[in-house]
């Protein structure tokens, strides 16, 4: 009898120990998944335009911005307002853009490496995602090209007055565009890998709408 009482303690104590063996392999596990590397894209995205005011930006050349129904509205140029508080090195920018007129011209510039009160520091050293629909020079200098570098492989954009949406995500040298959910050029570049981002307004008749600007972070 007591030998069949030891028995049954142990078998008790060794089932206890292995559940508690498999209690914390399962935390072990868990603390791994959340303290390893982050997978690209699992950042969360980050508001650069609050919708009100211009909180975080600058100008720099003529023209300027205004807030208008939660937009940012271009007005002349040729100038650039562009997000003054912080660079960024791999992300996502996510953009939310309209024109007023079919052939309305402006960009998106991102990774110029150096704060400048000139618009063309920007143009000389980061690279333009153009805005252009009708550029007689083709597809290198219209909408979803990188400006002057690679060009689209269609223009994408939807009609004047309606809101498109850019997606253009940077990882190391490598820029991808997307357009209203379709890639429409990727590019390798061989500027800096870190910089400011920045909205331009062209000219006295383009009149283009920003809204719902966003950056999510790739680690």
């Amino acid at each position: 009898m007591v030998i069949t009482l030891r028995a049954k303690e142990v078998n008790r104590r060794r089932s206890a120990l292995q559940f508690s063996l498999t209690v914390l392999m399962m935390v072990l596990i868990s603390v791994a998944a959340v303290a390893g590397p982050k997978k690209k894209g699992d950042g969360k995205w980050i508001d650069l335009f609050n919708g009100k005011d211009m909180t975080g930006w600058r100008m720099a050349g003529k023209g300027n911005f205004t807030v208008e129904d939660g937009a940012l509205q271009t007005h002349a140029g040729m100038g650039m307002l562009w997000y003054e508080s912080r660079k960024f090195a791999n992300f996502t920018l996510r953009v939310e853009w309209k024109v007023n007129n079919h052939c309305n011209n402006s960009g998106i510039f991102v990774r110029f490496p150096e704060e400048s009160d000139d618009p063309w520091f920007a143009v000389n050293n980061g690279y333009e995602i153009q805005i252009d629909d009708c550029d007689k020079k083709g597809l290198m200098f219209q909408t979803g090209s990188i400006y002057s570098f690679h060009p689209a492989t269609k223009v994408a954009s939807k009609p004047a007055g309606e809101w498109n949406v850019y997606e253009i995500t940077v990882v190391g040298q490598h820029y991808t565009i997307v357009l209203n959910g379709e890639k429409v050029n990727e590019f390798d570049g061989k500027r800096g890998m870190d910089g400011y981002v920045g909205l331009q307004n062209h000219d006295p008749i383009s009149r283009v709408s920003f809204r719902s600007v966003r950056v999510k972070e790739i680690k």
